[in-house]
């Protein structure tokens, strides 16, 4: 049985960076939840890196990809609000991302567009500017990054709210109080496993043709 392809794009947040293992990250995750509803084998591309903004993925990532997918992911973002890109050049590259994925000419729903978790409440949120400043840059960029998925017809969930809900919980933040724990990875996987459990099983599970 041919297995589903599954490209996750990103950065930190991607890769998992906190989890306690790789199989813990949410791209991992959501092919675990495919692979069990489905009963067909899901292999993961995930070529995301630590500390990339979104021309890092543009000039690292995309040039990885040899293989149409069946599936995207793309989460990137928190990087350039932290590197302080501005609005048009984060869209610029957005658009970039995104015109490079709508290449595929994937049906509706197969594109999934992750927005940038509100990182301005974690502990070391400090480090990178005042709580309220990052919240609001996090904010414009999520705007944009919804606004360019709709157009590209992709498929945008808001993890925002569920990455504030567990703040004070002890296994919500890794040891490095600034990206998240097992808890928070999987609590992004059930948000988003909601939002598309339907149209990705439709291409793990193809209707059979009618005779």
């Amino acid at each position: 049985m041919e297995p589903v392809r599954y490209l996750a794009l990103g950065d930190s947040y991607t890769i998992g960076t906190g989890a306690t293992a790789p199989k813990r990250n949410f791209p991992s995750l959501l092919a675990g939840r495919l692979q069990g509803a489905s009963g067909r084998p899901v292999a993961v591309q995930n070529p995301a890196v630590n500390g990339f903004t979104a021309r890092d993925l543009i000039g690292t990532e995309l040039p990885q990809v040899q293989q149409v997918p069946h599936l995207v992911s793309i989460l990137i973002g928190a990087n350039d609000v932290v590197h302080g890109s501005d609005d048009a050049a984060y869209r610029g590259a957005l658009q970039t991302i995104y015109d490079f994925v709508a290449r595929f000419r994937l049906h509706a729903g197969r594109v999934l567009t992750v927005a940038i978790p509100d990182f301005s409440v974690v502990p070391t949120a400090g480090d990178y500017g005042s709580p309220a400043a990052l919240r609001a840059r996090i904010d414009t960029f999520n705007q944009i990054a919804a606004g360019e998925s709709q157009g590209h017809g992709f498929h945008f969930v808001d993890i925002s709210d569920v990455s504030r809900s567990g703040i004070g919980r002890p296994d919500w933040i890794a040891g490095d109080g600034l990206h998240p724990g097992d808890a928070q990875y999987a609590a992004w996987a059930d948000v988003i496993w909601s939002a598309v459990e339907a149209d990705w099983m439709r291409v793990a599970k193809p209707k059979a043709p009618v005779h």
